[in-house]
């Protein structure tokens, strides 16, 4: 039987009232994550292989969490994300599907939407359990 190991979860955001209060919900639910502050901070380190899903916010000082989305396309394009907005739009919701983007929540998001959208979107990604 192969064990269960928690999922860890990205947290970008340029806000870290936010990231922490993400983080707190994380810990509630068991889940391991890493906040980031931008998404060149998230693309400085060497995580992206230990990530499982991430989330960012749409709009970040430097890059916005839909062009962190298109750079990951090109060396990990089946990590999931979800896009977490303030602004959200009709415009912006079809650039994020196009970008292949899981799930997508204006904020302020409801905590209990977005862990049963991390646990799909990580079921759905895993292998780990399975027999």
């Amino acid at each position: 039987m192969i064990p269960f190991v928690a999922p860890v979860i990205a947290i970008i955001d340029d806000d870290a009232s936010l990231r922490r209060a993400l983080g707190r919900v994380m810990d509630s639910a068991s889940l391991g994550y890493r906040e980031f502050a931008s998404a060149e901070a998230f693309l400085e380190t060497d995580v992206s292989e230990s990530i499982d899903c991430l989330i960012a916010d749409m709009t970040m000082c430097g890059l916005s969490g839909l062009e962190l989305k298109q750079q990951l396309n090109l060396c990990r394009p089946g990590l999931p994300m979800i896009i977490l907005t303030a602004h959200d739009c009709d415009e912006m919701r079809q650039a994020a599907r196009e970008a292949g983007v899981s799930a997508f929540f204006r904020k302020p998001v409801d905590t209990e939407a977005l862990l049963d959208a991390i646990h799909w979107i990580v079921r759905g990604t895993s292998t780990a359990g399975a027999a």
